[in-house]
């Protein structure tokens, strides 16, 4: 599988030497997440520390219950016309967010109290297969059905509209002609799993103190 790496560094943005403290949002069952909390389990300073999700029995509450991680389950109207839960945010010291598989788009209230420590990861070559409802099977059965030969995973930080952001980092894979969305689906989740929490980790290196 073919690497692409090409981590931006923000400007104004410096090494930080303090504990960095992540809330990870998600919807599903939580495999990305899963892997983010594995790597940052003994890492010296940087911490999950919330697991927020959209959906009571999302599958990745049981991975926060594992790790005994606490979580925040987030209602829709108070998400998007209330303070988007930045004071919950702010309460619990996050310093950084993490968007692992969450498919409520992001309301400005966050963005602006987080600008440039949301993140965010998309199951293909962004600019292409993004936007509104291109999620999940939907992105991988467009790019077979476009006849592509490769796909991929993009992460980039987060701004007012869907998969918008800066790229930070991008890795291909074939797309074979045999594939389904199943199939495809597969090795982009090998992608996902090997390169989130690295890249991650990267960003926060170049982190101003909070």
């Amino acid at each position: 599988m073919e690497v692409n790496n090409f981590i931006q560094q923000k400007e104004g943005l410096a090494l930080t030497t303090t504990s960095i403290k992540i809330a990870i949002f998600a919807s599903g069952s939580g495999s990305n997440a899963e892997r983010i909390i594995q790597y940052f389990s003994q890492h010296p300073t940087i911490k999950i520390k919330l697991i927020v999700s959209n959906k009571p029995g999302a599958g990745v509450l049981n991975h926060a219950n594992k790790f005994k991680i606490p979580t925040l389950i987030i209602e829709k109207e108070l998400f998007f016309r209330g303070d988007g839960y930045v004071a919950k945010l702010k309460n619990a010291r996050i310093d950084f967010i993490v968007l692992a598989g969450f498919l409520w788009k992001v309301p400005d209230t966050i963005i602006n109290a987080f600008a440039g420590r949301i993140v965010n990861i998309h199951p293909a070559l962004l600019p292409k297969y993004g936007g509104k409802g291109m999620f999940g099977a939907h992105v991988h059965q467009a790019v077979i059905d476009a006849k592509e030969t490769d796909s991929g995973i993009t992460i980039h930080y987060v701004d007012g509209k869907y998969d918008n952001g800066d790229v930070i980092f991008q890795a291909t894979c074939p797309v074979c002609d045999t594939d389904t969305a199943e199939s495809l689906a597969n090795k982009i989740h090998k992608l996902e799993h090997e390169h989130f929490a690295p890249v991650i980790e990267a960003c926060i290196n170049k982190m101003e103190q909070p």
